[in-house]
């Protein structure tokens, strides 16, 4: 869509100047017959030039104000105003009616097909003055202060008073049917609705700055499923410890002189044939020696999966003389030859 471009007499703050009109090849008809309608005196309207000069004149006279709406605004701010039961009375005592006028600064019947339409100097005081005295202190009395209140206050009136100066109404072209003697008229067809819609947005609420944030600092937790001081870790260390001990039954090899009394008396009365000793995986052997210059070596057997009893072991028995005549609990070792052992020395 290409940049619709507007006069100069439609910038904010801009005096009102001849309206910018453009007619087609073709002037339609029910603009011919709006200005034979309109104009007092009757003059030929045979070509697009003398529509174009006769639609310039009109809306260049000074009576050519528009009103484009109008609105029920209050006269004075929200604390003083009159209370009463009968809201009839209140409403007539309380609010006061504004006219929007304007005048038209552009009329385009070839690309655009529209007419803009700017707000009278007299519009854009009566706003500015009902912004300044009634809207900014309801808007200021709505807010909590702060330090800078009175600035932002100050910064949203001029803000409104540039919008309302550069507020420009553009609308289809067909709103010229609206068009009365000398130049006036009023907008047709519910354009009104838009029009008391568009002004109104132009009063803003005085918003306050935004509360300022303060970020909380929480110390970060050592283990995130952790709910106290209490140490986890010792239930599971004591529990493996304590599994391991079960299926292992580990016993020192080493001799304990406080426990060679009951570890020999234990021994004593067990026999060779209550001992189950495992059977070696190697079949290496040799012969037994009697004479004990050196404590005898035991084989040591490989470790199994298969539960060992808690025993003591022979080497607790040391501490006795060692000699082929040495008594085991009613057994002589000379006589060892004689009994079949479950694995060879």
């Amino acid at each position: 869509m290409p940049p619709i471009l507007l006069p100069a007499s439609a910038a904010a703050f801009a005096p009102r100047s001849t309206p910018n009109v453009v007619l087609g090849s073709k002037v339609e008809r029910w603009l011919t017959e709006t200005l034979k309608r309109t104009n007092r005196v009757k003059r030929p309207l045979n070509s697009v030039p003398q529509h174009f000069r006769c639609l310039t004149e009109t809306l260049s006279h000074p009576s050519a104000i528009w009103t484009l709406c109008s609105l029920m605004l209050p006269k004075a701010p929200e604390s003083e105003l009159r209370k009463d039961e009968n809201p009839l009375v209140e409403a007539l005592f309380n609010h006061q009616m504004v006219a929007i006028e304007a005048y038209i600064v552009h009329v385009d019947m070839v690309s655009q097909h529209e007419v803009a339409f700017k707000l009278t100097p007299e519009t854009i005081e009566a706003l500015v003055d009902y912004h300044k005295e009634i809207h900014s202190v309801d808007t200021a009395a709505a807010t909590w202060n702060w330090s800078e209140k009175e600035v932002q206050l100050k910064k949203l009136q001029d803000d409104f008073k540039q919008a309302v100066n550069r507020f420009v109404y553009r609308t289809t072209a067909i709103a010229l049917e609206g068009l009365e003697e000398d130049g006036a008229g009023e907008l047709l067809r519910g354009k009104s609705d838009e029009v008391r819609s568009a002004i109104m947005g132009l009063f803003l609420p005085l918003l306050p700055p935004p509360p300022r944030v303060v970020d909380v600092v929480r110390p970060t937790p050592l283990l995130p499923s952790s709910t106290g001081a209490e140490n986890w870790w010792q239930p599971t260390m004591s529990q493996r410890q304590h599994t391991s001990m079960d299926s292992w039954r580990m016993v020192s090899s080493s001799p304990n002189p406080t426990s060679s009394d009951a570890t020999s008396s234990m021994w004593a009365s067990m026999g060779m044939n209550e001992m189950q000793l495992p059977s070696p995986s190697s079949s290496f052997s040799e012969t037994y020696s009697t004479e004990c210059d050196s404590p005898p070596q035991f084989y040591s057997a490989p470790m199994t999966t298969a539960p060992i009893p808690q025993l003591p072991l022979p080497s607790t028995l040391l501490q006795q003389q060692c000699s082929t005549s040495m008594g085991f609990g009613g057994f002589d070792w000379g006589r060892y030859q004689d009994f079949a052992l479950p694995f060879a020395m």
